[in-house]
């Protein structure tokens, strides 16, 4: 049972002992002001050669949740659903947990307020936001109050660091993503990074913090950048931007927020242009304290296990997220009433769809390749026109607009001659 006492020991039961667990016990091993130690070690294959005593190992996971020993349960592990059976039963069970598992977090957040509220024992999982960066410690202290109106950031590191490879090194887009796995950079499943499902998941758990909106993944718009483009880094390069993969949710004028995972240009002007290879970078804003800027390396062993260390280090002063948001803004919720501008780049004039766009204010087409920038209403990428093979959709700096004005560039003329070559 997890009781805090100034001088209480932390007997650790850590699932997982891949790169960030291995890291957790070198850390551990070293650390002795923590007065905290690993008493068992939970791991799918109980035959393979580890850096630790063989009997620190077993693959009984009940050893580690029946043991009254243990006061609390490290989850690191890769399976969402086995994740959050462990979690579950942890709690039950009264000991406090701590996890990186930010997809299991994401898609269970409901149901873990209510156990953490049933049996009063502490969740913390800063380490599956953004690695060594305190975003949800800062959203849950700092901003614990109505004036947040945005946060945006880079929030994994692998799409980071294979973006950077490709536009700075020339490295493909494979190469780059073998060297990010090759790094322990990238998930052990890659889609979850190059298809965006890592940052939105991230997000979803950003917002509970920011907003006090609990929802899913599936309630937010978003992408990765498995369908990018050497035409679009042409563009990118031509107009003096870069492409990051970019999580933002902001707080529209009737108090409703918008929150999307998506491709975007990044002009050097902005405080994430220059953050490359695997390091996040996190912009919150405040109506009375403008913009603030956090950065640090958002994959890796070391940067996750800090983070991982943070939150054993704060339950020894009964720290718990206290979500302040969901207690005051109850009524919140997400929006899919707002525009965005956005450049779409497609194999072939006649394969874009100009209908969706409300205002076109650029196009350009030749035999390999051809795009359009312009605004379209946040609800047509409900609809998966923009996912299809082939196709780029990728946000312009400030993308997110309450209202627009039509571009002087939008010349009628232009804007019939498209119209009347495109279905």
């Amino acid at each position: 049972m997890y009781q805090n006492t100034p001088d209480k020991k932390l007997k650790i039961g850590l699932f997982g002992f891949g790169v960030v667990g291995a890291a957790l016990y070198h850390v551990l091993q070293n650390k002795s002001s923590l007065n905290a130690e690993i008493k068992k070690v939970c791991i799918k294959h109980i035959d393979k050669k580890r850096n630790g005593p063989e009997s620190l190992f077993t693959d009984d996971a009940a050893a580690l949740l029946s043991d009254p020993d243990i006061n609390v349960i490290v989850e690191l592990i890769d399976d969402s659903d086995a994740a959050f059976e462990i979690v579950r039963t942890a709690l039950k069970s009264g000991k406090a947990v701590v996890s990186a598992n930010k997809k299991m977090v994401a898609e269970h957040l409901k149901e873990l307020l209510e156990l953490q509220s049933k049996y009063k024992v502490p969740l913390l999982y800063e380490s599956a936001c953004c690695a060594s960066i305190p975003v949800i410690r800062n959203l849950e202290e700092y901003y614990d109050n109505d004036l947040l109106q945005s946060i945006s950031g880079i929030v994994n590191g692998s799409t980071n660091y294979i973006l950077t490879k490709v536009r700075e090194h020339n490295t493909s887009f494979q190469q780059a993503l073998v060297e990010a796995r090759e790094a322990g950079f990238a998930e052990s499943n890659p889609y979850m990074d190059v298809e965006g499902v890592d940052a939105v998941n991230k997000l979803s758990i950003l917002i509970a913090h920011a907003y006090g909106i609990i929802g899913t993944p599936g309630d937010l718009v978003y992408s990765g950048i498995q369908r990018l483009e050497n035409g679009d880094s042409q563009f990118a390069n031509e107009k003096g931007l870069v492409i990051k993969l970019v999580a933002q949710a902001r707080k529209l004028s009737n108090g409703e927020v918008t929150a999307l995972v998506l491709p975007q240009f990044v002009r050097s002007d902005s405080q994430l242009f220059s953050v490359k290879d695997e390091y996040n970078g996190v912009v919150i804003e405040s109506s009375l304290a403008d913009k603030q800027f956090f950065c640090g390396k958002g994959a890796g062993g070391f940067p996750t296990a800090s983070a991982v260390l943070s939150d054993l280090s704060a339950l020894r002063y009964d720290y718990k997220y206290e979500y302040k948001k969901l207690q005051q803004n109850a009524a919140t919720k997400l929006s899919d009433d707002y525009y965005l501008r956005v450049y779409v780049s497609f194999p072939s004039l006649p394969l874009i769809p100009h209908k969706v766009f409300e205002q076109i204010d650029e196009w350009s087409s030749n035999e390999h390749r051809c795009y359009v920038t312009g605004v379209i209403h946040c609800s047509k990428l409900l609809k998966d026109w923009w996912k299809r093979k082939g196709t780029s959709l990728i946000l312009l700096p400030d993308p997110i607009l309450e209202q627009y004005q039509k571009s002087t560039i939008n010349k009628a003329d232009a804007v019939q001659e498209f119209a009347s070559m495109a279905p």
